[in-house]
C-alpha cells in the first residue's frame, strides 16, 4: 500500500570514526580513509592494546549546550547531541523554522556502558578482606556517586536532550532494539508522520563499543585479531575476515512530509520509499540462518512498490564476522541478484545501535552524488559470500536508489529503501 504522505529528507548529520559531517565522511570514503586504530584505553601497560574505530577530535564542549548537561551525557549521548544538531542545522530549521508541537524524534540506543572511574571508590568501600561485600553495594553507591549518574547512562536519553535542545514538543520515542534500532527508529519515524502524529521528525541513532566496560566482554563476541595492522581488521566478505571491530558513532535525519518540505522550502536531499522488519527464532545458541533477512528485504520491496532490479545498491550490515557475512550474502543474492554491494564497516566498525543510522549516511550521500563508495579491504572474494561487492574505488550508478540493511544475532532484521530526490 502507497504511504499517504510522502517522507523526504531535508537534513543529514554525522559524527563518525571517518569525519564530523557529511563532507569529512564522505571524503574519507572516496579515499579509502580507514578510522580503525590503536586505542588507549588502559594505563596498565601489561595489558594488550585494544584497537577500534573512535571519533578524534571531538571535544564535546564545543557542541553541547548548555554545557552544563555534560555532566549528564555519556559519550553515546554527546555524540546523538552532535549529529542531531548538524542535521537540523543542514534542515534550515534556523533560517525556515519548524512548529515545536509538530516536531518530534524517534532515536535507536542500546545499554550504554557506565565509565569504569566512576564507580572505583564506591568498589573500594565494599572490599572485605580483599573480597567485594555486595551488601556494602547500596550505601557505598549513595554515598560516593553522583546523585544524577544513572541519567548518564538510560538509552532513553539521546531522545530527551535532543527534544529539549531543539524544541522539539511532539513525539520523542526510543528504540532499543541493538543493531537493528536505527534502521527500526527511522521506520517508526515515517509511520508517527503518515499518522498525522507530527510533520517532521529528528530520527537517527548512536552507540559507542569502544568503552573499557565493554573490552571486557569482548570474548563474547567474534571480534578481529588483527592487532599488528588495525586499518586492515574490518574485512566485510573477504575471504580473510576474522572477526567484527568495535567503534563509535551516531547519525541523524530529518524526515518530514513533502508538503511540509515544500512549504516551508526546504531542500529535499532524498526520499523514503520503504522498509520492512522481520524476525527468525533461534534456539540452543544457533545463528540464524538468514529467512529473517530475506523476509525484510522482501517487505521492504513490498512497501516501496519497486522490484528487485530497482535497487542500485545494498548497504549491507557486512560485520566481518565469518557466518555473519556468509548468511546476509546468501541472502542478497537470492532476493536481489547480483545488486553492487558496500558495506561501511570496514570504515569504522560496528557501532551498535548507532550502525544503521551512520550506515545510512553513506548511502544518502550516495544518491546526491550518483557514486557507490567501496567497501575496504575486500582483497579475497570469499565464494561462500557471492555478492558484487564494490571494492577500490566508488563506482558510478543510474539507479538512484539503495537498500539498507541491518540484522542482529539473535534474529531480528531490518531492511529500509532510500531513493534520490
Amino acid at each position: 500500500m502507497a504511504p499517504t504522505r510522502e517522507i523526504v529528507v531535508t537534513g543529514v548529520g554525522v559524527a563518525s570514526p571517518i569525519g564530523i559531517g557529511c563532507e569529512a565522511f564522505w571524503q574519507s570514503l572516496c579515499d579509502g580513509r580507514s578510522g580503525v586504530r590503536s586505542l588507549d584505553l588502559y594505563d596498565d601497560a601489561a595489558l594488550p592494546s585494544p584497537f577500534g574505530a573512535a571519533v578524534t577530535d571531538f571535544d564535546p564542549k564545543q557542541y553541547v549546550r548548555p554545557r552544563k548537561s555534560l555532566k549528564v551525557m555519556s559519550r553515546d549521548i554527546q555524540l546523538a547531541f552532535l549529529a542531531a544538531d548538524l542535521a537540523c542545522v543542514e534542515a534550515g530549521f534556523r533560517e525556515q523554522p519548524v512548529d515545536p508541537e509538530q516536531l518530534g524524534i524517534v532515536f535507536g540506543a542500546e545499554m550504554i556502558p557506565c565509565n569504569l572511574p566512576e564507580l572505583i571508590d564506591a568498589f573500594r568501600l565494599c572490599i572485605v578482606d580483599g573480597k567485594f561485600d555486595f551488601a556494602r553495594w547500596g550505601q557505598a553507591a549513595m554515598a560516593e556517586m553522583y546523585p544524577l549518574w544513572m541519567l548518564k547512562y538510560l538509552p532513553n536519553m539521546p531522545a530527551c536532550h535532543i527534544g529539549i535542545a531543539q524544541d522539539a514538543r511532539g513525539p520523542n520515542n526510543s528504540v532499543i532494539l541493538g543493531d537493528v534500532s536505527s534502521l527500526s527508529a527511522a521506520a517508526e519515524a515515517v509511520r508517527v508522520i503518515e499518522r498525522g502524529h507530527a510533520d517532521v521528525m529528528i530520527v537517527g541513532g548512536t552507540g559507542s563499543r569502544i568503552s573499557s566496560t565493554l573490552w571486557a566482554r569482548n570474548e563474547v563476541f567474534e571480534i578481529s585479531r588483527r592487532a599488528a595492522d588495525p586499518a586492515a581488521a574490518s574485512r566485510p566478505f573477504d575471504a580473510q575476515r576474522d572477526g567484527m571491530v568495535n567503534g563509535e558513532g551516531a547519525g541523524a535525519f530529518i524526515f518530514e512530509s513533502r508538503e511540509h518540505a515544500d512549504a516551508r522550502g526546504a531542500t529535499v536531499l532524498a526520499r523514503v520509499l520503504g522498509f520492512g522488519g522481520a524476525f527468525e527464532r533461534c534456539r540452543n545458541g544457533r545463528q540464524p540462518e538468514g529467512r529473517a533477512i530475506r523476509n525484510a528485504i522482501g517487505a521492504a520491496l513490498r512497501d516501496a512498490d519497486i522490484q528487485p532490479s530497482d535497487v542500485g545498491h545494498v548497504n549491507a550490515n557486512g560485520s566481518g564476522a565469518v557466518a555473519d557475512d556468509r548468511i546476509e550474502a546468501a541472502a542478497i543474492r537470492d532476493t536481489l541478484a547480483d545488486v553492487p554491494v558496500t558495506a561501511p564497516k570496514s570504515f569504522f566498525g560496528h557501532l551498535g545501535a548507532g550502525t544503521g543510522a551512520v550506515e545510512m549516511v553513506a548511502s544518502a550521500l550516495s544518491l546526491q552524488k550518483g557514486l557507490i563508495p567501496p567497501t575496504l579491504n575486500y582483497e579475497h572474494p570469499d565464494p561462500e559470500c557471492p555478492v558484487n561487492v564494490v571494492h577500490g574505488r566508488p563506482i558510478e550508478t543510474d539507479k538512484p536508489i539503495a537498500m539498507m540493511l541491518n540484522h542482529t544475532s539473535f534474529g531480528q532484521a531490518a531492511a529500509l529503501v532510500l531513493a534520490g530526490r
